[in-house]
């Protein structure tokens, strides 16, 4: 932990506990602590970026289909804005374990800001193409792995361990406020006006973030008073290694990062049709459409708000395995959904547990990962989260092809019911066998 960071003080809604949430048998009667201010600044700054990060994803989407018809071109800048989290998240990870993080950040957002600038610059001359944006897609998506890696590791050195919960809520709360409630509809309005507007919004969102990470303290992973464990600049294949070598031996981290794995590939089986089963099987129209992915939403931010509560007085035991189960519960249900009706409050308690998933395993492994590993360990994480996204929609899509819209749901609840029978007894073992050694 930094030095720099000033101690806060038990979160009241954890008193008595411990920040797993077991009880100690004590109370006390602090004041509500407060999150730093330089947290506060990181906050602001998500927000302000991932508002951008909404809207350009937006116009991204209307930009490809204006520049080309061919679904399998419009197919490669998404796969370009998502690859980079497959072939790159590992390689950031050592990098986010080697340099200032804050740096990082702002260095990530601030080419970000130019990339978004000369997209927007390129779609008001009107001379943009498919290879183009594909490859300006994937620097947007490199600066997004850097970025996103060097935020995850930084907010231990910013948090107090207690207040993790409570500030990852916060963190998803205003990710989702930014990404699906305000930058697509900003996004989608601007393009209306001319493409090049969004593109700049984007521009000027990641510039504003970047300045917002200034008056962050520029200190490196291994300066907050503890000598470094390792050389203090290993071979990038070494520091690589090294924290596969380290998550491998954790079986608490190994087994959720697996779990992350399946879920994301299972997940992403059945969301990438999930347009063409609301609109051709339950007949919605681009409106209606818009209200699920809206109701989706709602159960993310209720997720980030109340997250932290739940996850207190429940424990992160509990609330992980509930939250696992009732996933597996909805993607059966939505597979076998009859009204639209049924389908939206389905992907709204999706969105509360998956929420409630990001809380308690980003806090734990922020809690339990040494700081001078974070980046790297989160780096596999993020290639499991994001990386199999385009290959867990490719086989969605020829599977839903092939036997229908409803089976890539009912296939991917069914996987995702067998991995937590599997892993459950395993996951029960490493969490109080933590509470054991804590």
């Amino acid at each position: 932990m930094l030095s720099w960071r000033r101690p806060a003080p038990e979160d009241p809604g954890m008193k008595g506990m411990e920040p797993d949430g077991t009880q100690t048998g004590t109370r006390q009667a602090d004041a509500e602590p407060r999150l730093s201010a330089a947290y506060w600044r990181l906050w602001w700054a998500t927000g302000v970026s991932t508002a951008g990060d909404g809207a350009f994803a937006a116009a991204v989407a209307l930009l490809a289909v204006t520049v080309t018809r061919d679904p399998r071109l419009v197919s490669v800048v998404s796969a370009a804005t998502y690859l980079p989290w497959l072939l790159l998240s590992l390689p950031a990870g050592a990098l986010v374990d080697r340099y200032d993080r804050a740096g990082l950040m702002r260095r990530a957002q601030a080419v970000q800001a130019v990339i978004a600038g000369v997209i927007a610059l390129l779609a008001a001359s009107g001379r943009i193409g498919v290879p183009t944006f594909a490859v300006m897609a994937f620097g947007l998506g490199a600066c997004a792995v850097v970025s996103a890696g060097a935020a995850q590791a930084i907010l231990p050195d910013l948090v107090a361990k207690p207040l993790l919960h409570r500030a990852n809520g916060h963190q998803q709360t205003i990710t989702t406020i930014g990404s699906q409630f305000l930058g697509p509809p900003i996004g989608g309005l601007l393009f209306a006006v001319t493409a090049a507007l969004p593109f700049g919004m984007g521009a000027g969102s990641f510039a504003l973030s970047a300045a917002l990470l200034t008056p962050l303290p520029g200190r490196g992973p291994r300066q907050g008073g503890r000598p470094p464990t390792h050389p203090l600049h290993p071979p990038t294949r070494t520091a690589i290694a090294d924290g596969l070598r380290w998550l491998a031996r954790h079986r608490l981290l190994r087994t959720l990062a697996v779990l992350l794995g399946v879920n994301t590939f299972c997940g992403h089986l059945g969301n990438a049709t999930l347009v063409l089963l609301a609109t051709r099987t339950l007949g919605l129209d681009a409106r209606g459409y818009g209200l699920l992915l809206a109701g989706a939403a709602v159960g993310s931010l209720l997720g980030g708000l109340t997250g932290a509560r739940v996850i207190s007085r429940a424990g992160e035991l509990p609330a992980l395995l509930t939250g696992l189960a009732v996933n597996v519960a909805v993607f059966i249900g939505i597979g076998l959904s009859p009204k639209a009706i049924v389908l939206g409050v389905l992907l709204s308690v999706n969105g509360f547990v998956v929420t409630l998933w990001n809380i308690v395993t980003v806090s734990l492994r922020q809690q339990v990962v040494p700081s001078e590993m974070l980046g790297r360990v989160n780096g596999v994480y993020r290639m499991l989260g994001w990386g199999l996204i385009p290959l867990g929609a490719l086989a969605g899509g020829w599977m839903a092809h092939a036997f229908g819209l409803r089976a890539p749901y009912l296939v991917a609840g069914a996987v995702r019911g067998i991995a937590l029978l599997t892993v459950t007894p395993a996951l029960i073992r490493a969490i109080r066998g933590r509470k054991g050694s804590g």
